[in-house]
């Protein structure tokens, strides 16, 4: 067999070209049969001995790592038991207690282990079995351990930790400890808006801007959003209040439309009056655009639209009061300022200062027009909805041109609030200008401090209680001499107030 291997292999490869085409092959030379027989029967002892003895020197034949010098040396003794391994390596028997006893790919039997716990019964230490590893076992089957017969150093048959640490739970995260193991670590929680879902998590994750961690810092809702809402009690009592009040002034000026020929009324210039009460009936409503979902409309007119109503507003008093003292000083001989007493000049008055207002508006929104913002970082945990008013500067300088209009007025009827006359509107115009003006210089602290609605909310009250005091102020003792006392409202009553 081995010459006929020999001869196979050793007849150099005709070139490719040169090969004939498969059914021009010549029948390739096969094992005799007689050769077949003998590979088909069993190994003798014979066979077994003379391939040790053919062993080269300095070679393992074998896994086990023995030279071919111990076999050599020991053929007397082991070749019987190589040829009886040679059979019984692939046989499998199954043992009474149910389990396969066979060699496995290496040769070698798969071993069983038993677990043993030592324990201290009657004043020594010996071991108790409890439990086993077979890995040839059933599926379920490999490991046993009877964990009722286990006792644990401390005396107790419960468990203990093996672990340093115990796990961080979600919501929290790994924080290694200096000069400690790996496995000695402790547990973080996660930073506002931030979470962890998973046990001993190495590192936190953010949540995106629109969300905010629950209270277990494990998952990421929405936020919700915050803005002044007429559903709301707060909003819904400030457009209710708002409403309510522009009704007022109306109800004023239909009194004054039926008294227009008293003396009351014609003493406190009626066509003044009348455009007052109007301004001062759209001062509440403007209140209205600050509740609701901001919108761009509202955003870009809601300041400009409170802007310019107080300033018609504030104009239509410091006309009036203007009125009041050019009326007395034209009075005596000689004055030139009897042509600055007629209506035209107090409408003139009214229409350059509010065309200075509307004028500052105009480029306020041309240059820096105001829109809907979400504001994250006032309130971590909520979306606050707001107006970007685009330009603080344009803001606070349409309030200052309000304020110097309401100090000029005070200052003027303060002056003014000694001249002779029976219906002298100036002390009236010098409380309200007082109200007003405290009212919104306390405005500012309390704006800057609230956050988020209440912002708004703000504003909205201070529009609301200076307009209050300025209808209080300018409209209620004339309502009540008009109403309650009718007597007073004569011309006789005037000439006998003016004698005195």
């Amino acid at each position: 067999m081995k010459s006929f291997y020999e001869e196979l292999y050793s007849n150099p490869s005709p070139p490719t070209d040169e090969l004939p085409q498969p059914w021009s092959f010549p029948l390739l030379p096969q094992i005799p049969s007689t050769f077949l027989v003998s590979l088909n029967e069993p190994i003798t002892l014979e066979e077994v001995r003379s391939a040790i003895t053919h062993l080269k020197p300095n070679k393992a034949p074998g896994p086990d790592g023995f030279s071919t010098e111990f076999y050599k040396l020991l053929i007397d003794k082991i070749d019987r038991h190589l040829l009886l391994m040679h059979y019984i390596r692939n046989v499998t028997v199954t043992l009474i207690n149910g389990s396969d006893f066979y060699f496995d790919d290496h040769r070698e039997i798969p071993a069983v282990y038993d677990i043993v716990n030592w324990q201290l019964k009657e004043g020594a230490i010996r071991p108790v079995k409890v439990g086993s590893y077979d890995p040839v076992a059933s599926s379920g089957q490999v490991l046993n351990i009877n964990s009722s017969q286990l006792l644990w150093s401390i005396g107790e048959k419960e468990t203990p930790r093996s672990v340093c640490s115990e796990s961080c739970s979600p919501g929290s995260k790994m924080e290694s400890i200096r000069g400690q193991p790996a496995c000695c670590f402790g547990c973080v929680p996660c930073l506002q808006g931030e979470i962890s879902n998973q046990t001993d998590a190495v590192h936190c994750l953010k949540c995106p801007w629109d969300q905010w961690p629950n209270v277990q810092k494990t998952e990421c809702l929405q936020k919700p959003m915050e803005y002044l809402d007429y559903e709301e009690p707060l909003g819904a009592a400030l457009a209710a209040t708002s409403i309510l009040s522009s009704f007022i002034p109306l109800f004023i000026l239909i009194i004054l439309i039926y008294s227009r020929d008293t003396p009351v009324v014609k003493a406190n210039n009626y066509s003044l009056s009348c455009l007052l009460l109007v301004s001062l009936s759209l001062c509440f409503l403007c209140s209205l655009g600050f509740i609701g979902y901001p919108q761009r409309e509202n955003c870009l007119l809601r300041q400009a639209a409170f802007g310019l109503v107080f300033a018609l507003c504030i104009s239509c008093i410091l006309a009036k009061t203007i009125m009041v003292v050019f009326a007395f000083m034209a009075t005596r001989p000689g004055s030139r300022l009897r042509r600055w007493t007629t209506p035209q000049v107090s409408y003139m008055i009214i229409s350059t200062c509010f065309l200075l207002q509307l004028l500052l508006c105009v480029t306020w929104l041309s240059l820096a027009p105001s829109s809907p913002k979400y504001n994250t970082h006032t309130k971590p945990g909520l979306i606050i909805v707001e107006c970007n008013e685009g330009s603080p500067i344009a803001f606070w300088t349409m309030l200052g041109y309000l304020f110097l209009l309401a100090t000029i007025s005070f200052i003027v009827a303060f002056l003014a609030r000694r001249l002779p006359g029976s219906f002298n509107e100036a002390q009236f115009i010098t409380f309200s200008m007082l109200a007003f003006l405290s009212v919104w210089v306390s405005f500012i602290p309390a704006s800057l401090s609230s956050q988020g609605k209440h912002t708004v909310a703000m504003e909205i009250f201070a529009i609301l209680a200076s307009s209050w005091a300025l209808v209080i102020c300018m409209f209620l003792p004339k309502c009540f001499i008009i109403v309650f006392r009718p007597d007073m409202n004569s011309r006789e009553h005037l000439m006998r107030r003016d004698k005195d």
